[in-house]
């Protein structure tokens, strides 16, 4: 009986803790829905909806690469558009009636008749440091394998150019890597120096050069290509990232195939993400490959715009592009950051014409112009740099103190030889003096040749040139020369770490440097002296 009792017992029990655990769920479950619909109440009486307006134009004409919109009449100069596709297009002319746009993607799609939305903002690029890396289109789309950038700042691709009283002097040079440009034609950051010759003469890999010679020196890069082929640019790239560039570079492409209006913007878009890292106090470095291309591309879009020809059918102000374009290269001065931005344009000329009138309107631009000669190309003189034809007007007064030491007269020395080299090939009869000269100038160009990917450091570079200036090539036959530098280059280990480390930082020598130096040389050329060498004889017979 007891049994029965309590099993009854301990089943009403169950039963009320059912009944409480039912009932403090739905009370949780009240008080969770009341909470969830005062909010939407709160929200509901905080909404109060509004009216959006946007201006809406249709396509009238449209052309290779052009289109004509009408129905915009707020619409102003370099702003915006949104095609159908999402395809964007940017305010070239602006007329009574309509206006000219340039398309800057795929407008297969698009017919007249199609609706075109304003912007209300000109063209922009994303900045930042999540672009280092990546290869992109001058959109920010990118070209890699990688995820889509989320950058949180943008720049117009269009920007005036830093105040006179915002620059300072160039006073750091800028290390290509190049003994030829180091010695002979110096850049400073913050300089524009051009890079002209013929087509396949060895421009881009100069370029190359110099941004993998920025592995160490804190110097960021941005490479833009305009209309090159898929396959050079992916050349280009895969040299970066095979030599561990990428890390410090940005990669800005549109290839030969694509509209001419993408090939237009490219410049000033790699441009805004350069001066983004110059004005975060970076020292920059920004090649454009090539900017003939870019003005072809500026001269397509002017002539489908109706735009008068000029010269040569560019449109008149060709100049103009390209001026507000390098002048935004600059050193700003301290109170600014004190970042830099070098640029190194590269132009296409044709038939070695270095008075056409693109050539001729970029070296008026740029403080200075680097010439590579097919004929010197041709007889595997590389990098084919014609010291004659090339000069920088800055960045001597960035030079090292060191290259100043060692390599004052080499220019004048080295283009006097080739002068005496032309002469020489008449066959005239040469007198002793021009014979040593011309064989002292075979020296130096041999001592300037460099193989491509292949950047010397500043110590190395100094090494080679004090053992030129000092004479001690004058014995080795021109045959040896390759192992004579190879020699040379191997006693940079030997140096003491305080040189080592001074040659690196400020480029100064004293006298006891010097003596320095040229034993450990003299030790190294032992095994390579030549005395039966035409130089050699030269000397004995005097």
């Amino acid at each position: 009986m007891s049994d029965a009792t309590n099993t009854t017992n301990s089943s009403q029990s169950s039963a009320l803790i059912r009944q409480a655990t039912t009932a403090s769920h739905s009370e949780a479950l009240d008080t969770i829905f009341d909470g969830s619909f005062a909010l939407i109440a709160k929200a509901r009486k905080a909404f109060s909806p509004q009216m959006k307006s946007y201006e809406v134009g249709i396509i009238t004409n449209i052309a290779t690469g052009i289109a004509k919109v009408s129905g915009l009449p707020s619409a102003g100069f370099e702003e915006m558009l949104i095609f159908a596709g999402n395809v964007r297009g940017i305010v070239f002319n602006v007329d009574i009636d309509e206006l000219g746009v340039v398309l800057l993607g795929d407008y297969a799609h698009l017919q007249a008749g199609d609706e075109v939305r304003r912007s209300g903002h000109v063209m922009d690029i994303a900045v930042g440091n999540e672009l280092l890396g990546r290869v992109i289109n001058p959109l920010g789309q990118v070209l890699d394998d990688g995820l889509p950038i989320q950058a949180t700042q943008h720049l117009p691709i269009e920007r005036t150019a830093t105040a006179i009283m915002d620059r300072a002097a160039v006073t750091v040079p800028l290390q290509t890597g190049l003994i030829v440009i180091d010695a002979l034609i110096p850049i400073g950051r913050g300089q524009r120096e051009l890079i002209l010759g013929d087509r396949q003469t060895g421009k881009t890999a100069i370029a190359i050069d110099t941004i993998l010679n920025q592995h160490d020196k804190n110097v960021l890069c941005v490479y833009c290509a305009i209309g090159q082929r898929a396959s050079s640019v992916a050349k280009a790239v895969a040299t970066l990232r095979e030599q561990g560039a990428m890390a410090y570079t940005v990669v800005v492409v549109t290839e030969g195939n694509e509209p001419a209006g993408l090939q237009y913007i490219a410049p000033y878009a790699a441009m805004s993400i350069a001066e983004y890292y110059m004005q975060q106090g970076q020292d920059v470095l920004i090649v454009f490959d090539d900017l003939t291309k870019h003005a072809r591309a500026y001269r397509e879009l002017s002539l489908l715009l109706r735009r008068p020809p000029g010269r040569e059918a560019f449109p008149g102000d060709i100049f103009y592009i390209h001026s507000r374009l390098l002048e935004r290269a600059t050193q700003l001065n301290k109170a600014l950051g004190g970042g830099s931005l070098t640029a190194l344009p590269i132009i296409e000329t044709e038939a070695q014409n270095i008075s056409a009138y693109i050539p001729t309107n970029l070296i008026s631009i740029t403080d200075g112009q680097i010439y590579l000669s097919p004929s010197l190309f041709e007889l595997g003189v590389l990098p084919a740099v014609d010291v004659g034809k090339s000069v920088s007007r800055v960045g001597g007064k960035a030079q090292l103190a060191a290259f100043r030491a060692v390599a004052g007269d080499l220019k004048l020395t080295y283009a006097q030889f080739e002068e005496l080299e032309t002469f020489a090939r008449f066959g005239a009869r040469l007198d002793q003096d021009t014979a040593k000269s011309i064989e002292h100038g075979r020296r130096i160009r041999a001592s300037l040749r460099q193989p491509e990917s292949s950047p010397l450091a500043v110590a190395e570079q100094i090494i080679l040139l004090l053992a030129l200036t000092s004479g001690l090539f004058d014995t080795i036959a021109l045959a040896k020369m390759s192992a004579a530098k190879n020699a040379l280059l191997s006693i940079i280990n030997r140096l003491p770490a305080e040189l080592s480390t001074r040659l690196a930082i400020s480029g100064s020598l004293n006298d006891e440097d010097h003596k320095h130096i040229i034993a450990l040389s003299k030790q190294a050329l032992t095994r390579i002296d030549d005395s039966n060498s035409p130089l050699q004889a030269l000397n004995n017979h005097e």
